[in-house]
């Protein structure tokens, strides 16, 4: 007899896009024929599912990407020792957006994905590391950086749209460093940089890399910190910065300056005290 072997789903909206995800581990559950009226776009984490889609049976395993357009009838069920997985259902309306800065991609069409199963590794990978954030409540910023780029990855790999390449765009994206770099503490969205530098979203987040070494999000991350760091240097305690520099809390600004910084901010604070730190 087999141990019981636990099984959970969570179903949540991402932070951008009103885009319904679920995170779910199954060893049991079946799902019943269906079809959704958006796209499913997803990857297994762990294990092996069966999915009988478009007149064949299909096994799904971990780095696989699972890409069904809409009204595609699918159902599902785990193999031997059960499968882990998240998905997300993106509207049409969403995936014409993403596939409309691609070239010559006509805006009244829809997508399509060739394959419904696809092993990509490095896609796999990007959308599990994207749905994490959006399942942890990032800010508005990263998760439409990370949901336009998990996204124009799909589409450019597995349903035939070709997106510019980023080549020299320092005037534009010094337009999106400028507004980062003024307004650091200020709420941004990818959206905002977009129009700022006059580019579409997929391309500016590939020209913003290309330039900095960062994407937007991280960009601003960076920004912050050195803010942090100015303001500890000068005895601010760390409450006041995360407040000023743009950290949700303390807590936020703790785990954040200690992964790039390499100590806490009372600890980097504490270090200059009695100093006369000037610039």
């Amino acid at each position: 007899m087999q141990p019981n072997r636990c099984e959970e789903a969570r179903y949540f909206t991402a932070p951008v896009g009103a885009v319904e995800c679920l995170s779910a581990t199954f060893h049991s559950y079946h799902y019943a024929p269906h079809a959704h009226d958006t796209f499913v776009i997803g990857a297994l984490a762990h294990g092996t599912g069966g999915i009988f889609i478009r007149g064949r049976q299909h096994e799904a395993r971990a780095d696989d990407l699972t890409l069904y357009n809409p009204h595609d009838v699918h159902d599902g069920s785990p193999r031997r020792d059960g499968f882990s997985y998240r998905v997300s259902y993106p509207s049409v309306s969403l995936i014409r957006e993403i596939a409309s800065e691609g070239l010559g991609f006509d805006r009244a069409s829809t997508p399509s994905f060739a394959a419904p199963i696809v092993h990509d590794p490095a896609g796999a990978a990007l959308f599990l590391d994207a749905h994490r954030r959006w399942e942890a409540g990032c800010s508005a910023l990263e998760a439409e950086e990370a949901l336009v780029h998990a996204y124009a990855y799909c589409l450019s790999r597995h349903a035939g749209i070709r997106f510019p390449v980023a080549g020299s765009e320092a005037g534009p994206v010094g337009k999106a460093v400028a507004l980062l770099s003024d307004g650091f503490a200020e709420r941004r969205t990818l959206d905002d940089l977009a129009r700022a530098a006059g580019l579409p979203r997929q391309r500016l987040i590939r020209a913003f890399r290309r330039a900095t070494g960062f994407t937007p999000h991280a960009f601003l991350v960076n920004r912050r910190v050195d803010a942090a760091k100015d303001m500890l240097r000068r005895g601010a305690d760390p409450l006041s910065v995360a407040m000023t520099t743009g950290f949700s809390d303390q807590a936020h600004l703790n785990r954040i300056f200690k992964a790039r910084v390499g100590v806490t901010p009372g600890a980097f604070r504490a270090a200059f005290a009695g100093r006369d730190v000037r610039h």
